[in-house]
């Protein structure tokens, strides 16, 4: 465990917000995570944790403990007739890891290729891309029970993944921290290339039988083409999840709008493109200061140069408002917002 004082934070965020945490620990094992609650001048702090900062939006200094993991490892644990199971530490970089798994020939992760942040972060939102989400590789995760110290296993039913939602962000939130995740990857590739660009971002590759590398390259180019690199402008990639509406909403949009995007759900309901939303309602590439959404991406909010994360956060909501304003539809966020806001 390594411990740091008034710990700057602007490193750690794709956003790039300066803000600084009272402390930082950062650990690599269940025993190093284990010291740092065992740490007197740490236990009546509040603490959160932090992987690869690529959906957080600080607004403010974090007078807590920021707990970074960095929880690392790669290894096929297990195999069956059909299934690779492959365990990663939740501190490993999720496009690194996906790579890896490509390069061994364990398919099944190709779509959610280029996807910011790391491994633990995966099944705590559910992660997806291009038709794919991390319930469908999801085989089990070991997590910290804070309360007791112990070690909890938790396979797919304990998670309860919905969209962008998992136990750990509702019932069991600030309860378990993830260590390791294992993923049930498929010895024959079952590939997906009919959602979004893909198919055709492949034939202009010049691609007629592609495998997992090409299906991953693919979906690596169209997130270049559209997506700002956090290196260069600070963001954390969509910053609204797509709203779900039921049949009765959805009607009364399509009548108004015939060209909205939509997709039918499991359950009778339709998803829709908050992308679309936001375009529609005129703010795609709209610039405010040092704030905007991206002008080749609408869900993507920017940070241009050295706004605070108060200046993101009220840019948002300015984006929220006028959604509902002008559709009737509640936008929420889908990065987690830590700090004080005013609505």
């Amino acid at each position: 465990m390594t411990l740091s004082a008034e710990a700057s934070l602007k490193p750690f965020n794709t956003f790039g917000i300066d803000a600084r945490a009272r402390y930082m620990a950062r650990f690599d094992s269940r025993d190093a995570l284990l010291a740092v609650f065992d740490e007197s001048r740490l236990q009546a702090l509040p603490h959160m944790i932090l992987g690869g900062g690529s959906n957080v939006l600080f607004t403010d200094d974090y007078d807590g403990v920021i707990l970074k993991n960095e929880v690392r490892g790669i290894a096929c644990i297990e195999e069956d007739d059909e299934h690779y199971y492959v365990r990663a530490g939740a501190g490993e970089n999720w496009h690194h890891f996906v790579l890896h798994c490509l390069a061994q020939g364990w398919a099944g992760l190709e779509n959610l290729s280029l996807i910011p942040g790391n491994v633990g972060a995966g099944p705590m939102q559910n992660i997806g891309a291009y038709g794919v989400e991390i319930k469908d590789r999801f085989h089990s995760l070991r997590a910290l029970e804070i309360a007791t110290g112990r070690v909890k296993e938790f396979d797919a039913a304990a998670c309860a993944f919905g969209y962008r939602e998992s136990v750990f962000k509702g019932p069991a939130k600030g309860q378990y921290i993830i260590l390791d995740v294992t993923f049930r990857l498929l010895k024959e590739p079952r590939l997906s290339t009919h959602y979004g660009a893909i198919s055709s971002e492949l034939q202009r590759m010049g691609i007629e039988n592609p495998g997992i590398q090409d299906v991953s390259r693919a979906v690596i180019s169209i997130r270049e083409s559209k997506l700002p690199n956090p290196a260069v402008l600070g963001n954390a990639g969509s910053f609204f999840k797509n709203p779900i509406v039921d049949e009765e909403r959805f009607v009364g949009l399509r009548d108004r709008f015939a060209e909205m995007p939509h997709y039918p759900t499991e359950d009778g309901k339709y998803k829709l493109a908050a992308g679309w939303l936001i375009e529609k309602a005129g703010w795609k590439g709209k610039r405010m200061g040092q704030v905007g959404m991206h002008a080749q991406q609408a869900l993507v909010l920017v940070n241009y140069g050295n706004a605070s994360g108060r200046e993101l956060w009220e840019h948002s909501q300015r984006v929220l408002e006028d959604v509902q304003e002008k559709f009737g539809i509640a936008l929420e966020r889908e990065v987690n917002v830590i700090g004080p806001v005013e609505v």
